[in-house]
C-alpha cells in the first residue's frame, strides 16, 4: 500500500471527487494552504488527516510536508486537487512498489480542458513524478510549479491520471495564469543570465522529461516566443485536430507566453513595489496547524 498527499487551497469545487477517488488508499493527508472556502468543510466529512500550512512555493510546500507530516506507508504519491486517481493507475502503483525496480515514477496527465481530452497540444504524454519512497525525494522550485531531486533512477508508468484544469471556470483558470506567469517572468530572467540549453538532452535525452526541460530552457531564448508556441502546438503537435478546445487551450497558451514577456520586460523596465501579505484566516479547531518552518 502506499499513502496519498493531496494539496489544496480554496477547492471547494474539487475536493470531494478527489478524495472519494483516493480512498483506494487506506492513509489520505490533505495539505491545506489556508482555504478560505469550503474546502475543509467538505474535506471533514471524509476519513482523511487535514493539515494546514501556509504556502510559499510548490517546491517548498512539498519538500516541507514530505519531510515533516508521517506517513502510514514507506511510499507516497503526491495529488492535486483538480486530479483524480483511477483504479487502473492505483492498481499499477501497487505493482510498481511491490518490484523494488526503481524508487519513483512518473506518470502521465491527460489534460481535460473545456470538457474535452486536449491529447495533441500538451505534449501527452508528458509526465510528473507522483509515486515515490518519500525518503528519496524532494523538491526545489523552477517558475511557477516545482521540479523533483531524485538521485536514483526512476521508472515511468503506463497507465494515465485526468488532470481537469478547468474544472472551476475559465475566469479562475486565466487568474491562476496571471500569477503563474509572475514567476515564470522571474524564472526567465535567472535562466536568461545564469542558466544554460543541454543541446544533448534536447536531442538524445533519455527520456520525455529531459527532452521537454531542454526544449523549455531553449525556448526562453527564442523571439517572438507567443507566435512560436501556437505554431509549435497548433500545427506542429497537432492542436488543430483536438478540435475547438484544442484551439482554445493554443490560443491561451500564447497568451499565457506573452504575458510572461510582458512581466520581463516590467521586471526589467519598471521599480518593483512592495506587496502586503493578506491576513490568514482562523483555522478551524479540529484541523491541525503547522507550526514548523517551511524552509526546505
Amino acid at each position: 500500500m502506499f499513502s496519498i498527499y493531496i494539496l489544496t487551497y480554496n477547492e471547494e469545487i474539487d475536493i470531494a471527487a478527489c478524495i472519494e477517488s483516493a480512498m483506494l488508499s487506506d492513509d489520505i493527508i490533505v495539505v491545506d494552504s489556508y482555504s478560505s472556502d469550503r474546502t475543509i468543510e467538505i474535506a471533514q466529512r471524509y476519513p482523511v488527516r487535514i493539515v494546514q500550512h501556509e504556502f510559499e512555493s510548490h517546491g517548498r510546500q512539498r519538500t516541507w510536508m514530505l519531510k515533516e507530516l508521517p506517513t502510514k506507508h514507506e511510499w507516497v504519491y503526491i495529488l492535486e486537487a483538480d486530479e483524480r486517481m483511477t483504479p487502473q493507475l492505483f492498481n499499477e502503483c501497487l505493482q510498481a512498489i511491490e518490484s523494488q525496480e526503481f524508487i519513483a515514477y512518473y506518470v502521465a496527465e491527460r489534460v481535460i480542458f473545456l470538457g474535452s481530452w486536449i491529447r495533441r497540444s500538451t505534449q501527452y504524454p508528458r509526465y510528473q513524478m507522483r509515486l515515490f519512497r518519500k525518503d528519496k525525494v524532494w523538491f526545489t522550485d523552477y517558475g511557477h510549479t516545482e521540479r523533483e531531486v531524485c538521485d536514483d533512477p526512476a521508472g515511468f508508468l503506463q497507465e494515465t491520471y485526468p488532470h481537469y484544469t478547468c474544472s472551476k471556470g475559465l475566469s479562475r483558470w486565466i487568474d491562476k495564469h496571471n500569477r503563474y506567469s509572475t514567476d515564470e517572468a522571474a524564472e526567465t530572467l535567472h535562466q536568461l543570465h545564469k542558466g544554460s540549453v543541454n543541446l544533448r538532452d534536447l536531442f538524445f535525452g533519455n527520456t520525455e522529461v529531459d527532452r521537454r526541460r531542454a526544449l523549455k530552457d531553449l525556448s526562453l531564448r527564442l523571439p517572438f516566443r507567443p507566435l512560436l508556441r501556437f505554431i509549435y502546438m497548433y500545427f506542429l503537435l497537432g492542436g488543430i485536430l483536438d478540435g475547438p478546445s484544442g484551439f482554445a487551450w493554443c490560443t491561451l497558451q500564447a497568451f499565457y507566453e506573452y504575458l510572461i514577456l510582458l512581466k520581463v520586460w516590467e521586471l526589467q523596465n519598471i521599480p518593483p513595489t512592495d506587496g502586503t501579505n493578506q491576513p490568514k484566516p482562523p483555522t478551524n479547531a479540529s484541523v491541525e496547524e503547522a507550526t514548523v518552518s517551511s524552509s526546505p
